[in-house]
C-alpha cells in the first residue's frame, strides 16, 4: 500500500501545531542483501535545497575489527560458542546480540553456510511458513540455534538504530521520524510483520513506504527540481527494481492538476522472488560444472559456499569494468581446510553471458513466464519464481495492465488504441543488479523493441539515482516532504483491491464444494487512515472456535467498490492470498454459537490493512488478525 496521503496529512497537522520536533527524517532500506540508512537534516533544508546524507554503519569486518561502511549486508552469522571471543565480537555500543550482523557475517557464512541466515526478508513474506518460528538457517544441523525471519529482521533494524544513536547522541533515534521501505508487492501480512519487526527493534515513529516509490523520490530529490523538465503530463514511468531477492515492477503516472504536475501510482506487479540470489546460485552451478569438467566434484555444502563466493565476485566484476576475472576459493569440509580448498575464478564474460542471456533474454511481449510441471515432493524453502527470465515477467506485467490508464482521470487518451500492453514512456531503474550497464541496456532494448512493434516512441531512461542507496535516500526525502507539507508526493492508496470469500448456502451435492463469491472490502486506491464498513453483508462467526476466511487480491480490477460481490472472475483477475483466521472469545456465549457480525476494513496510518468483526447490535469490536502464523486469533 502507498503510505503517502494520510501520513503526509497527519504529519502536516502535527507540524502546524508545533508537535513534530524531529530534527532528522530517517530513511531505512531493509533489503534482502543490504540495508542502508539515509538522513535529511530538516533544520538545514529549505524547499528543494535539501541537506541529505548516508550514515556510515559501524560493523565487524574481521575479528575485533570494526569499520564504518555505507551498506550493512543483511546477513546474520550464528557462530559456535568457541569460535570468537567477546572482544572479537565487540561493537562500539556494546550489547550481546545472538550472532554477527553485517560484513563479517557475510564473510564467515561464505565458508560455513550452515550457520548463515540470509534472505530473511524473503522468508518474512513467505506465507507457507510460521515466520515467528525459528526456521533459519533452513538446513542447519541440530546443534545450531536457529532464529525466526522476524527475529533476524529485527536484529538488522536494531543494529541500524544503535549505529545512529552512536553517531548522533544529540539527536536520538527515538525522537526522529523514520520511514522503512518494503516491496510494493508485499501482501498485508508481510507488511504487518515488517511493522512488527520495527516495533520490536524499538522504533517509535514509523511509516512504511513502497521501494519503487522511494526510488522515484530519490530521483526527484537528485534532480534538484529539474524533474519537471524531464517528464510531463501523460507520462507513465515504469520502475524496474531488481534487488538481491526480488523483482519489483511498478507504474507511476504523471498528471497535471490546476497547473501543477502530480505523480500517481497506477499499478504494482506480483511478488516475484527473483533477483541477485538466483543469479549467485546460477553462477555457482556454472562454476561447479567447470570444476567437474576438471575432475573436481563439489558436494551440496560446497556448492552453497561457492554461491556466497560468486556473489562477491559478481559484485566486483559489475562494479569495476577494468576487472576481467576474480578468484574464488571453495572451502574444504575436511580437516585440511587450507590444503583441501579448491581455487578457481569467475570471469567477466561468464557473468555477463549468464546474467544477460539467462535472466534478461530477448523475448516477445506476448511471451508468458514459463510454468513447469513440479514434482509431487519438494524440499521446503522459499517459493522462488519458476521462470528466471525477468523480461518475461515484465512482459506479463505490462500485458495485464493494458487498460490501467483508461480508468484514471486525465490519462484516458494517452495509450494507443488496440495496444496489446501498457506503453511506458519513461523507465527508472533501481536495485544493485541494474548497476551493470549491459543489463540496463538489454532491458531497454527489449522494452523499446516491443514499443516499436506497435508504433510507439521509445521509452526514455531517467538517470541520476544511486542504485544501492536510492531507496534509503528516497525514504528519507519522503519523510521530509511529508512532514514539511510541501514537495511532490506520489499518490495512489492501496496497491490492490482486497476481497473476502463468501461461501454460498446451498444443499450438499456429492463431489461439489459450495461455490465461493468474492466480496470487495478494500477497493484499489483506498487511502491511509480510511475505514469502511460492509454494512450490506452480515457474516456468521463461531465464538470459542477458530474460523477461517479466504482472502483475495487484485491488481487489475480498479472499478470495484466496497461491497461489490463477484460470482465469477478470470484466473488473472483475482489471486488468492493468505487465509484469515479468527477466534472470537465466547464471553458469556455458548462455545460454538454463531454470532452475526459485520466486517470493517481499515488502512492504517503506516499502510497496513486491518479487519474488524463487529457483532450486529453489540458493542464489541474484534480485530481479525492476518494469519501470519498458525493459530492467529481475533483480539478485542
Amino acid at each position: 500500500m502507498n503510505t503517502t496521503n494520510t501520513i503526509a496529512a497527519s504529519a502536516d497537522a502535527a507540524s502546524a501545531k508545533g508537535q513534530n520536533h524531529a530534527k532528522f527524517s530517517l530513511g531505512i532500506d531493509l533489503g534482502t542483501t543490504h540495508c542502508a540508512l539515509s538522513w535529511v537534516d530538516r533544520a538545514a533544508s529549505d524547499g528543494e535545497n535539501v541537506v541529505q546524507g548516508v550514515l556510515d554503519i559501524p560493523q565487524l569486518c574481521g575479528p575485533a575489527s570494526v569499520q564504518a561502511l555505507p551498506l550493512l549486508p543483511s546477513f546474520l552469522y550464528l557462530p559456535h560458542e568457541s569460535e570468537l571471543t567477546a572482544a572479537d565480537r565487540a561493537l562500539p555500543w556494546g550489547g550481546d546480540a545472538p550472532g554477527l550482523v553485517g560484513e563479517l557475517a557475510r564473510q564467515r557464512g561464505a565458508a560455513t553456510p550452515i550457520r548463515l541466515v540470509s534472505s530473511a526478508k524473503s522468508w518474512l513474506c513467505h506465507p507457507g511458513v510460521d515466520r515467528r518460528a525459528p526456521l533459519l538457517p533452513a538446513d542447519a544441523p541440530p546443534e545450531v540455534q536457529r532464529v525466526s525471519p522476524l527475529a533476524a529482521s529485527t536484529l538488522y533494524l536494531q543494529h541500524l538504530k544503535s549505529a545512529w544513536d552512536s553517531a548522533h547522541p544529540e539527536a536520538p533515534f527515538d525522537a526522529q521520524d523514520v520511514t522503512v521501505t518494503i516491496p510494493a508487492s508485499f501482501d498485508p501480512a508481510a507488511r504487518e510483520l515488517t511493522a512488527e519487526a520495527c516495533r520490536a527493534a524499538g522504533f517509535q515513529r514509523l511509516t512504511l513506504l513502497e521501494e519503487p516509490q522511494a526510488a522515484l523520490y530519490s530521483w526527484l530529490q537528485a534532480s534538484g527540481g529539474g524533474w519537471r523538465k524531464q517528464v510531463s503530463h501523460g507520462d507513465v514511468i515504469l520502475v524496474v527494481d531488481v534487488g538481491g531477492g526480488t523483482t519489483d515492477l511498478s507504474l507511476i503516472a504523471v498528471l497535471e492538476r490546476e497547473g501543477n504536475l502530480e505523480l500517481q501510482r497506477v499499478a504494482v506487479g506480483e511478488h516475484i522472488l527473483l533477483g541477485g540470489d538466483n543469479m549467485d546460485l546460477a553462477l555457482a552451478y556454472a562454476v561447479a560444472r567447470k570444476l567437474a569438467a576438471e575432475g573436481k566434484q563439489l558436494d551440496a555444502w560446497q556448492t552453497r559456499a561457492l554461491a556466497h563466493g560468486c556473489r562477491a565476485a559478481k559484485e566486483q566484476l559489475l562494479q569495476d569494468e577494468t576487472l576481467e576475472a576474480v578468484p574464488v576459493v571453495v572451502p574444504s569440509r575436511g580437516s585440511k581446510l587450507i590444503g583441501g580448498s579448491l581455487r578457481t575464478e569467475v570471469t567477466r564474460a561468464e557473468v555477463l553471458q549468464l546474467l544477460v542471456e539467462g535472466f534478461f533474454p530477448q523475448v516477445a511481449v506476448s511471451d508468458k513466464p514459463v510454468q513447469r510441471a513440479r514434482a509431487a515432493l519438494t524440499q521446503l524453502g522459499l517459493p522462488y519464481a519458476q521462470d528466471a527470465a525477468v523480461t518475461r515477467h515484465l512482459a506479463a506485467f505490462l500485458t495485464r495492465q493494458t487498460g490501467a490508464t483508461a480508468q484514471i482521470a486525465g490519462l484516458q487518451a494517452t495509450q494507443a488504441e488496440g495496444a496489446r500492453f501498457l506503453h511506458p514512456t519513461a523507465v527508472l531503474f533501481n536495485g544493485g543488479v541494474l548497476k551493470a550497464a549491459p543489463i540496463e541496456r538489454r532491458i531497454l532494448d527489449v522494452l523499446n523493441g516491443w514499443l516499436a512493434a506497435e508504433g510507439a516512441p521509445p521509452a526514455r531512461l531517467l538517470t541520476g539515482a544511486h542504485l544501492d542507496l536510492a531507496v534509503a535516500r528516497g525514504a528519507a526525502y519522503f519523510g521530509h516532504v511529508a512532514a514539511a507539507g510541501r514537495g511532490v508526493r506520489i499518490r495512489g492508496g492501496t496497491a490492490q483491491s482486497y476481497y473476502v470469500g463468501i461461501e454460498s448456502n446451498m444443499p450438499a451435492v456429492p463431489g461439489m464444494e459450495p461455490p465461493i463469491s468474492a466480496l470487495c472490502l478494500a477497493p484499489f486506491g483506498m487511502e491511509e487512515g480510511t475505514e469502511v464498513t460492509l454494512a450490506a453483508q452480515e457474516f456468521g462467526l463461531v465464538v470459542g472456535e477458530p474460523v477461517r476466511l479466504r482472502f483475495f487480491g487484485s491488481s487489475v480490477r480498479r472499478g470495484d467498490q466496497v461491497g461489490t460481490l463477484l460470482d465469477f472472475w478470470g484466473p488473472e483477475e483475482l489471486v488468492e492470498l493468505q487465509e484469515i483466521e479468527a477466534q472470537l472469545p465466547a464471553e458469556g456465549r455458548v462455545p460454538g454459537e454463531v454470532v452475526p457480525v459485520q466486517l470493517h476494513a481499515r488502512v492504517t496510518d503506516i499502510g497496513t490493512l486491518e479487519l474488524y468483526a463487529v457483532p450486529v447490535g453489540g458493542s464489541e469490536r474484534w480485530k481479525v488478525e492476518f494469519d501470519t502464523r498458525a493459530g492467529a486469533a481475533a483480539t478485542p
